[in-house]
């Protein structure tokens, strides 16, 4: 019996609150909202059908609200569906986005080492500019998040 094949895609989410915002609530990027928005864009674009083909093994495993990475499981089959659907992803709620893939791998323990390497990189340099206003919370979120990617399965 051979196990079912997935693809894993670590994407950075670049956020733009400046643009077309009419207010003022903050911007969250959660596991729910990014799947809302990809399944959104593959029903406009590859239909009732595409949806149904990826839907069977897509699902966003991780999500870091503060450094903007998340880690993306699809088929073998279908990820380049699901990839071209997260480029055609213009917003996510009221903000606009656009994602860039980091990194794509066929196996979780390849794709957590890299996510783990950007998320530490990322969280370095939010704290070079955040300095003196980082505070103890945050570094403590940082660190369950770095947990939540240690412990990853399929």
């Amino acid at each position: 019996m051979v196990g079912f094949k997935n693809r894993y895609l670590v994407m950075e989410v670049y956020l733009d609150p400046n643009k077309g915002t009419a207010s003022d609530e903050p911007i969250v990027i959660t596991q729910f909202n990014l799947t809302k928005a990809i399944r959104d864009v593959i029903l406009t674009n590859f239909g009732e059908c595409g949806l149904a083909s990826s839907a069977n093994s897509f699902q966003v495993k991780y999500v870091n609200p503060i450094t903007k990475l998340c880690i993306i499981r699809a088929s073998r089959e279908e990820y380049q569906k699901v990839w071209a659907s997260i480029t055609m992803v213009r917003s996510v709620g009221s903000c606009p986005v656009v994602f860039n893939l980091l990194d794509l791998s066929g196996s979780i323990r390849a794709c957590r080492a890299a996510a783990l390497k950007c998320d530490e990189f990322k969280f370095e340099q939010y704290k070079s500019m955040a300095g003196a206003r980082l505070t103890p919370e945050v570094q403590q979120q940082m660190q369950n998040y770095l947990d939540k990617i240690k412990a990853l399965e399929h």
